[in-house]
């Protein structure tokens, strides 16, 4: 391939295309990836330099004008399909629907080609002629990045929204906001990050949202905010503490929270209404050109805390219920008159009980019966079973302990180890257990990146390759086409080979093998 080809387009290019277009001739003469792994040590796989077939042009025909908001699409409003060919004299096509297909499509193409070891400028596919017809099983691919019990700059949310785009994700899920730190800008409310960052300058400006926001919808990855409440908002006390109940319960604070500090927005307070209005007529006018959904968080409310709340002075969940399907109704019908869609964790449903709209999208984490009982309930779902796809998993606790207390916890476990490696999680069926009848409810999932131990330093290889993984079951599906489960022995060079050239683009995941199973094929499989 010459470096001087070029797009033609059928009708006038979209900026997020032209966009695209650049970003994949960087990356085909950029990357530099010789592919000397994944063949027989010392062997000559590459072809002569004698004979070359030239690519020139590549002829990308988008079938359809998009009538939906590009910026902002509710699943399954893209048809993210495309059809890419490559002839034996060189002739590229791509044919999609929607511009978010030619991203996939060029994204592919990149996929096809190597960094010849004899030539400075010369890259080279293997696979010509060939067609490929793509499109994903489910509409909702994600992941979900904790940014605040940790703190990651800038530069690392926006190195993910690429490898996400390289493995084709297409929703990025910022859990902004903890109990431990606010580090999210709300203009009308200044002391959140002023008091609630970890540092006064450790925290996301309505600039930098805006930047990440803009950034994912140009590589087709959707970024959707979450604040969860009511628990875990104990970082509100650092600036109103008169708006929570229980913070920072010491020593006993097991009782009433998970982590330190305790802490949960009062239930039944006229102030926390207030505040909630603030923070919503802030916030989402400024989300909502960019993303869909907004995910209110629900899960893990302590009832001891509200024995704790001088506005509810109770731990009975028939006390505590009608109060919380007030706070939620209000909340939702906020993001509602924003044309934002709500997203809560399962809890609101199956644990409480509450009355949700039916436009609402229940985020499943506990175990596969939940995706079962929330589809049954005629409710959207996304699935993450915690014992398949966190990845924060099998690091050991985070919590010191005393010396009376070692002989206790030891061997110093975490909650959900052990590690979550990447065959557990390419095993994982998103449909499993749910009916014929109630697939189209399950509109896919997130692996999740919880970050207790985890920041910027080493959140490459915590993720990848892992959540590639994730990503083809995603895309794929978990069955192949005769209905059986995928095979790892054919997984696992894919898997490798993007990683490699993740690595090439500043991605730095881990290794899935030593190098001499890469090189001499299934002979690390029994």
């Amino acid at each position: 391939m010459t470096s001087s080809f070029t797009l033609l387009f059928c009708l006038r290019i979209p900026p997020i295309v032209r966009s695209a277009f650049d970003r994949t001739r960087q990356n085909l003469f950029g990357d530099k990836f010789v592919p000397w792994k994944f063949h027989p040590r010392n062997s000559q796989f590459e072809p002569s330099l004698d004979s070359q077939t030239f690519i020139h042009h590549v002829y990308v025909q988008q079938n359809h004008t998009e009538t939906y908001n590009a910026s902002r699409p509710l699943v399954g409003d893209i048809n993210e399909s495309y059809t890419l060919s490559i002839t034996e004299d060189g002739a590229v096509k791509i044919t999609a629907d929607s511009s978010t297909g030619v991203l996939h499509a060029l994204e592919t193409f990149t996929q096809l080609f190597y960094q010849h070891s004899q030539s400075a400028s010369g890259i080279y596919t293997p696979y010509a002629p060939v067609t490929i017809q793509d499109a994903p099983k489910f509409p909702y691919r994600g992941l979900n990045l904790d940014v605040a019990r940790n703190w990651y700059p800038k530069s690392d949310i926006l190195r993910t929204i690429d490898a996400l785009a390289w493995n084709k994700f297409n929703r990025l899920h910022l859990h902004v906001t903890d109990s431990q730190s606010w580090p999210l800008e709300i203009p009308a409310l200044p002391g959140l990050v002023e008091k609630g960052a970890y540092r006064k300058d450790l925290f996301y400006s309505t600039a930098d949202i805006r930047h990440i926001q803009d950034y994912g919808v140009g590589r087709g990855v959707e970024v959707i905010v979450e604040i969860d409440m009511p628990g875990h908002t104990a970082s509100i006390a650092f600036s109103d503490p008169d708006l929570i109940a229980g913070f920072n319960v010491q020593p006993d604070w097991s009782t009433y929270g998970n982590e330190p500090p305790t802490g949960q927005l009062k239930l039944n307070s006229p102030a926390v209404y207030a505040f909630l209005e603030k923070l919503w007529n802030d916030l989402l006018p400024r989300l909502s050109p960019y993303s869909a959904y907004f995910h209110t968080g629900g899960d893990e409310i302590n009832l001891q805390t509200y024995l704790l709340d001088p506005t509810v002075k109770s731990n009975l969940t028939s006390v505590i219920q009608p109060l919380l399907q007030k706070f939620v109704d209000f909340n939702h019908n906020k993001l509602r008159a924003n044309g934002l869609t709500p997203i809560v964790w399962e809890e609101m449903l199956l644990e409480w009980n509450l009355t949700l709209g039916s436009d609402v999208i229940v985020q499943t984490w506990l175990s596969d019966d939940s995706v079962a009982q929330t589809v049954a309930k005629g409710h959207k779902a996304l699935v993450g079973n915690y014992n398949l796809w966190y990845l924060d998993c099998g690091q050991g606790q985070w919590i010191d302990f005393y010396p009376a207390s070692t002989e206790k916890y030891y061997p110093f476990a975490d909650y959900c180890s052990p590690t979550k490696n990447w065959r557990l999680i390419y095993s994982y069926d998103p449909l499993s257990g749910i009916p014929a009848n109630a697939t189209h409810l399950v509109l896919g999932g997130e692996v999740h990146m919880w970050s207790e131990q985890t920041d910027g330093a080493n959140l490459d290889e915590m993720v990848w390759p892992r959540a590639s993984a994730a990503g083809e079951v995603l895309w794929s599906g978990a069955k192949d086409a005769t209905g059986q489960n995928r095979s790892q022995v054919e997984a696992s060079p894919r898997l490798s080979e993007l990683r490699e050239r993740m690595l090439q683009r500043g991605v730095r995941g881990r290794p899935v093998q030593p190098i001499f199973c890469t090189q001499n094929g299934t002979q690390c499989a029994q």
